[in-house]
């Protein structure tokens, strides 16, 4: 999974963190590396990104609805 939050997050930062994804997207090339998925984000008025994620941890692999 290939995502552009690099100029927002610091690896260190979201190391663990539990995040929802969407992943039965078609593959697709980003600066030339396959992406198969994408990480759910909201976007605050500020234009800060926020993870979209479980308030309380939960299975890995879990279903969103």
């Amino acid at each position: 999974m290939v995502s552009g939050i690099a100029l927002h997050f610091a690896p260190e930062n979201i190391i663990g963190k539990q995040v929802v994804v969407v992943c039965n997207l078609a593959p697709r090339k980003m600066r030339g590396i396959e992406s198969n998925g994408m990480i759910l984000m909201a976007e605050d008025s500020d234009g800060k990104l926020k993870f979209v994620n479980p308030d309380e941890a939960t299975a890995n692999g879990a279903g969103v609805s």
